[in-house]
C-alpha cells in the first residue's frame, strides 16, 4: 500500500494532520493518542500491514491530537482538556466528510473517545477500546488503579528517558529482543513530543481524566480489547470498562505490548467481526523467492555525526544508488527500513551479484552496508512480503560485517554451478529463528 498523503484541518488556532486510507463501506477512526506519528506510522511494516489490514475492510481514517505527531505544538502553560481534544475527532471527520464512523481507541486517547461518543451519539456508530481505561489512578472505588507513588516514577520516565529505547521496553517488553524496532520506536516518540511536552500531557490525563461516571450512557456498540500481560495498562482496566459499558463486549489478545506488533494482528479479526459480522479473508499467495536485505553500519552514529540535513542527503544519494542497482539486476524493492532495503529476486546468484554491486556503489559515496541474502517460501499480500524466511534474510543481514554479503546455506547449495564462491562464517544463533544456521561470506 503506498504511504497516503497528509493533510491538515483547523482546530482553532492549531492545525491537525490527517490521513485516510481505504475505500470500504465502513468509515473507520484509528485514534493512538500521544506517541502517534501518521508520517511516522509507515516506516514499521508491522504497523503498516496492520493498518493495511483494517483498511481492507473500511475507510480508515488516521490522525495526531494537538500537541502530537504531525500536528500543532500546544504550549506547556495551556494542554488541552480532554473536552478539547474530543474537538479534534469531529473536526477530522468533518474534514472527511464522515457523517457516522466506528472509532478505535488506544491507551490515553480512550476516554477522549469515549467522551466524544457520549456527546455525539449520532456520529459514532461503533466504539472499540484498546489497553484503555477510564481511569488511571486509584481511588476507593477504583482499587484497580495506579498509586500516587507508581504514577510519580511513571512520570518521571517520561521526564528522563522520554524517546529512548529505555522507555520503549517499560510498556512493551516484549520487543526487547528486537532492537531495530526498539529505536524506530524512540524515535517515533522523539518525532512526537518534547520530554517536557510528554510529560505534561501526560501528568494531566494520570492524574485528572475519569470518565467513569459517562460509561453508562454509551450508546454506541463497545468492543473491549486489552493484552493479557501489560504491566503499564493491567487488564484489569479493560475488565472494568467492560463491566460498565452496557451490552459491552471483552476480549482478551494475547501478548504484553502496547506498541502494534505482529501479536496484535488478531486485533484486527476481532474488529472486523465486531464492525462488519465477519472476520475478514486474507488473500495470501505463497510464494518461493530470494530476499535480499540491506543495511548501513553504523547508521544512528553516522547521523548523529553528520547532523540531520547532511545526513538526509545523505541517505537520499545511497537510496537512489541502491534502487539503480535492484532495477538493473531486475529485482522488486518491497519496503525500506529507513537506513536499508528489502529487495526480492527470482533468482540468488541474481541477488548476490547485486548485493556486491550496491556494495560498491555506496562505498563510493562513503556509505558502508551490509548485505543478507535467503531464500525461503514467503506469504505474499499484495505487494508485500511476509512470513519466516522475511525474519532470517533480516537476521542473517544483521550478522553481516561492513561490506559483506552474508547468505545462508539454502543459497549456498542453489548456487552451485554459478561461479560464485563462499568462506564459512560458522554456526549462528540468529534471534527469533529457532535452531543454529551455517552463514557464508559471498566471494565473486
Amino acid at each position: 500500500m503506498d504511504r497516503p498523503a497528509t493533510r491538515y484541518v483547523s482546530v482553532g488556532d492549531a492545525d491537525v494532520a490527517y490521513q485516510v486510507v481505504g475505500e470500504g463501506s465502513i468509515d473507520l477512526l484509528y485514534f493512538y493518542g500521544l506517541g502517534s506519528h501518521v508520517e511516522g506510522w509507515w516506516d514499521d511494516p508491522d504497523t503498516a500491514e496492520f493498518f493495511r489490514r483494517l483498511a481492507s475492510f473500511s475507510r480508515l481514517i488516521l490522525f495526531d491530537r494537538r500537541g502530537t505527531g504531525a500536528s500543532d505544538a500546544v504550549p506547556q502553560s495551556a494542554i488541552p482538556t480532554w473536552e478539547e481534544w474530543a474537538e479534534d475527532i469531529g473536526a477530522v471527520l468533518d474534514a472527511v466528510d464522515s457523517r457516522h464512523a466506528a472509532i478505535i481507541a488506544t491507551i490515553d486517547a480512550g476516554p477522549i473517545a469515549i467522551l466524544y461518543a457520549v456527546a455525539h451519539p449520532e456520529r459514532v456508530s461503533a466504539l472499540v477500546l484498546v489497553n484503555t481505561a477510564a481511569r488511571y489512578m486509584t481511588a476507593d472505588d477504583y482499587p484497580v488503579g495506579a498509586s500516587p507513588e507508581d504514577v510519580d516514577a511513571f512520570l518521571e520516565l517520561f521526564r528522563t528517558a522520554w524517546g529512548t529505547p529505555e522507555f520503549v521496553a517499560v510498556p512493551n517488553p516484549g520487543l526487547t529482543d528486537d532492537p531495530e524496532r526498539m529505536e524506530w520506536a524512540a524515535r517515533l516518540l522523539r518525532l512526537c513530543a518534547t520530554p517536557r511536552m510528554a510529560t505534561a500531557q501526560y501528568e494531566y490525563m494520570l492524574r485528572s481524566v475519569d470518565v467513569r461516571p459517562v460509561l453508562s450512557v454509551i450508546q454506541a456498540p463497545t468492543l473491549v480489547l486489552h493484552v493479557h500481560d501489560n504491566p503499564s495498562v493491567p487488564i484489569e482496566h479493560g475488565r472494568f470498562l467492560a463491566q460498565n459499558i452496557e451490552g459491552a463486549q471483552f476480549v482478551e489478545l494475547p501478548g504484553r505490548d502496547i506498541l502494534i506488533t505482529r501479536e496484535m494482528y488478531p486485533l484486527v479479526d476481532e474488529v472486523a467481526r465486531f464492525l462488519t459480522g465477519r472476520r475478514q479473508p486474507i488473500q495470501v499467495e505463497r510464494v518461493l523467492t530470494t530476499l535480499m536485505f540491506s543495511d548501513i553500519v553504523d547508521s544512528t552514529s553516522r547521523a548523529a555525526q553528520l547532523g540531520d540535513h547532511d545526513w538526509r542527503s545523505l541517505l537520499d544519494r545511497h537510496d537512489q544508488a541502491v534502487r539503480s542497482q535492484i532495477a538493473r539486476a531486475a529485482g522488486r524493492e518491497v519496503n525500506t527500513t529507513g537506513d536499508g532495503f528489502l529487495a526480492s529476486f527470482d533468482g540468488p546468484a541474481r541477488a548476490i551479484r547485486c548485493a556486491f554491486d550496491m556494495i560498491e556503489e555506496t562505498r563510493r559515496l562513503g556509505v558502508p552496508i551490509r548485505v543478507g541474502v535467503h531464500t525461503g517460501e514467503c506469504e505474499m499480500r499484495g505487494e508485500d512480503l511476509a512470513g519466516l524466511a522475511v525474519h532470517i534474510a533480516a537476521r542473517v543481514a544483521a550478522a553481516a560485517l561492513p561490506g559483506e554479503v552474508l547468505v545462508s546455506s539454502t543459497v549456498k547449495e542453489l548456487v552451485i554451478g554459478s561461479g560464485i564462491e563462499f568462506d564459512s562464517r560458522g554456526q549462528h544463533e540468529l534471534k527469533g529463528v529457532p535452531g543454529a544456521w551455517s552463514l557464508f561470506a559471498a566471494r565473486t
